[in-house]
């Protein structure tokens, strides 16, 4: 493949644009290739090469880049009647209805622009709702560009994890690793009457998709109720991927108090949205005292756009496409490692897929069909023969290959025509415009970059 387009709109973007890239996981070596277009379940660049696309806009893109028509027709309408009119539109209304019927905690929605900014709020709410000031949060989560939990640490020597964030942020949140029922209520003992909220992905799906282990999520809820603290599920990545449209949260049957969303409910334009129950909700201004506000909140466009994708996937055999397909991907690249690469762990459920470069060898099985490996993702299976060993904590994906995975697997797959997420943390997504022959090629491009 030539590159030659993109080495050249990088060598400009670097004079102005810091990095030469809006966002830092963008920044592969030894440049990133331009993207030009989008064409169903692919991507062409800027210089004409085409790549199956697993980053989906890192998940947003449930259909690919080609819309359904109610969608583009949607988009289209709104956009044609006036760019935003600083007041609300019945389609705000109606999205917020529909998320409401289908998600189990939501009774009510606000929407804001980003992921980042729904986190933001749903910790300001958290805080004002209850009183308190403090945050638990799991090493190795996201939740986006905000200075309360770009933290790292544990529970006593939580630090900023970047120059710019005063300390004091970090004296009000408590990081404590992913799946360690003991830790977090070691916390709650010792802070429980200032603890604000519990604020997890149910999935770390930022930090290699680890699945919480059985009955962790419950003993958040019931560490959380017990003490009079929220428990907030940041959903941006696995709303409406996970579980389907009543997101990760019905998958797994634990009901937060507050969820964050993103990516998909706007359908793939700018959005975050923060739901709950009604009365943790109407705590925000003006119904309350809590502040959020935003001028392009509840943008008409995106609205449409979300509300659009949204009812497309109700009405039709969306989730039993993508699922199935992801099922394959999964399984077929589990073979693919048993036998090529047998330390690392092939991870994800529904639509997601990644596979995690860790270390070491893989235990013999026993032969008993209990103990043989998940063959369709790691889902912590005490009777899988890989349990001890597979990631359940952000560190356990931190020590895996990543420089392997930057430095040479991305970019062989990249040069058989496979775009994957940059690195080893992010997610990968299947589409709804990927097909059965997608995932052979896809396949086919492991057994020769493994």
């Amino acid at each position: 493949m030539r590159h030659d387009e993109s080495r050249a709109l990088y060598d400009r973007a670097l004079s102005v644009i810091p990095g030469g890239v809006n966002s830092s996981v963008r920044a592969t070596r030894p440049y990133p290739f331009f993207i030009e277009r989008g064409d169903g379940a692919h991507v062409v660049d800027a210089d004409g090469n085409r790549y199956i696309d697993y980053v989906m806009g890192y998940g947003p893109l449930l259909y690919g880049h080609d819309l359904p028509e109610p969608v583009s027709a949607a988009v289209q309408s709104h956009a044609s009647a006036g760019p935003m009119y600083g007041a609300p539109t019945e389609i705000e209304v109606e999205l917020a209805e529909f998320v409401a019927r289908h998600v189990p905690s939501v009774e009510m929605t606000r929407f804001v622009n980003s992921g980042t900014e729904a986190t933001v709020s749903a910790v300001r709410l958290a805080r004002g709702y209850t009183g308190r000031d403090k945050i638990v949060v799991m090493q190795g989560g996201y939740h986006g560009a905000q200075e309360s939990t770009l933290v790292e640490g544990g529970p006593e020597s939580a630090t900023p994890s970047s120059p710019g964030i005063p300390s004091s942020f970090a004296e009000h949140t408590i990081p404590v690793p992913f799946n360690d029922a003991d830790a977090v209520e070691r916390v709650f003992e010792e802070h429980g009457a200032e603890i604000a909220a519990v604020l997890t992905e149910p999935i770390l799906a930022n930090t290699g998709i680890v699945l919480p282990v059985d009955g962790y999520l419950d003993h958040l809820r019931d560490l959380t109720d017990d003490h009079g603290a929220l428990l907030i599920f940041d959903e941006v990545i696995t709303g409406f991927r996970v579980g389907g449209l009543q997101c990760a949260q019905g998958k797994f049957g634990v009901t937060p108090d507050v969820t964050t969303f993103g990516k998909i409910v706007g359908g793939g334009f700018p959005v975050g949205a923060i739901g709950g129950r009604a009365e943790i909700l109407e705590e925000f201004t003006p119904a309350g005292d809590v502040f959020q506000s935003g001028t392009f909140s509840g943008h008409p466009v995106t609205m449409a756009a979300g509300y659009e994708y949204l009812t497309y996937a109700a009405e039709n055999d969306v989730y039993e496409h993508v699922d199935r397909l992801g099922r394959r991907l999964r399984e077929g690249i589990t073979d693919i490692v048993e036998d090529q690469a047998p330390s690392y762990t092939v991870v994800g459920t529904d639509s997601m897929f990644k596979t995690i470069f860790t270390r070491g060898s893989t235990p013999a099985g026993d032969g008993d069909d209990d103990r043989t490996v998940c063959g369709g993702g790691c889902r912590q299976r005490e009777s899988c023969a890989r349990y001890d060993r597979c990631p359940k904590t952000g560190a356990d994906v931190a020590d895996a290959e990543t420089e392997r995975w930057e430095r040479i697997f991305w970019q062989e797959m990249k040069d058989r025509g496979i775009f994957l997420t940059a690195n080893q943390f992010e997610s990968q997504f299947v589409s709804y415009a990927h097909t059965d022959e997608d995932i052979e090629e896809t396949l086919e491009a492991y057994k020769e970059a493994l």
